[in-house]
Order: structure tokens, then C-alpha cells, then sequence
């Protein structure tokens, strides 16, 4: 078998961030016609699961409170090898998401369970978009898994 290169090597050592924001504790119980019954615990699974498949950790974090998802998205600068993040509502309106975001030198990828654009007007516009390598939305829970393979394939480059 092959050695890993130094970049897979480096991929492995730190996990990726999993950041939620707010009501998404509430998946699989709030608005299943929009969100499904998939339950932010079965979201995590998947996503860990999917993470060990390819000899990676995936760290798992829902809050609430935006202050608290800053914070998790100032550490993920050394702790941590990408960030995916459903800021949730958050995505809409903190510009503090935003500029602790355009901070990051890893990997972020937005990803939003339901297709945003096919929603009400004022959530077209993500204060996200902008600062992250990309975005995933209307694919529900898949996106997350989705999220995970763009930033793997980013950071083996």
C-alpha cells in the first residue's frame, strides 16, 4: 500500500467543524414539510460516520447564540482542518458569522438543508455566502456529506 502524502497526513490530524445554529436542535420536530424528519442526532451520525469512512473526525456544534458559533469559528482557525456551517437564520443576519468566517485560512462550506431561494425573500441574501468556498443548499441532509467530500478534496490538494 502507499504511503499518504504529507497533505492526506495533515487532512487527518485536525477535525472538521460541523457548526449549527439556531432552532436546528429542533430538526426533525419543526417544519418537516420544509426540513424533513431527520433529527440534528442523525445528522451527526451520518456526517461522522461519513467523516471516519475517509480517516477524518468531524466535531459536531449547535448553538443557539451567534456569539457562541464565533467563538467556535475563531477556535476552528487552529483547531480544526475545514468548517462546515449551517448558521441557520444567522446566515441572513450577522455580519459577526461573516467577519469571523473571512478570517479562516481552512476550508468553509455553507450548507443549508432546505433550497433557500425557493424561500421567502429575505433569506435569498446569506452574510455567509460570500466568505466561504462554497455553497450547499436544497439537497437536505446530503449537503453536509456533500460539504465534507468539497473540503477533503480542497485541503488534499
Amino acid at each position: 500500500m502507499a504511503k499518504k502524502s504529507t497533505s492526506a497526513t495533515k487532512v487527518t490530524s485536525k477535525p472538521v467543524y460541523v457548526l449549527n445554529g439556531p432552532n436546528l436542535n429542533l430538526l426533525g420536530l419543526r417544519e418537516p414539510e420544509i426540513y424533513g424528519r431527520t433529527s440534528l442526532a442523525d445528522i451527526e451520525k451520518m456526517v461522522t460516520a461519513h467523516a471516519k469512512a475517509r480517516g477524518v473526525t468531524a466535531l459536531c456544534l449547535q448553538s443557539n447564540h451567534e456569539g457562541e458559533l464565533v467563538t467556535w469559528i475563531q477556535e476552528a482557525r487552529s483547531m480544526a482542518s475545514g468548517v462546515i456551517i449551517n448558521a441557520a437564520a444567522y446566515s441572513h443576519t450577522s455580519i459577526a458569522i461573516h467577519d469571523a468566517l473571512a478570517m479562516l485560512d481552512i476550508p468553509a462550506v455553507e450548507v443549508h438543508i432546505s433550497n433557500i431561494y425557493k424561500r421567502e425573500e429575505f433569506r435569498h441574501h446569506s452574510h455567509v455566502s460570500s466568505v466561504v468556498k462554497g455553497v450547499i443548499c436544497g439537497l437536505g441532509v446530503q449537503g453536509y456529506t456533500l460539504a465534507l467530500d468539497a473540503i477533503l478534496a480542497d485541503i488534499s490538494k
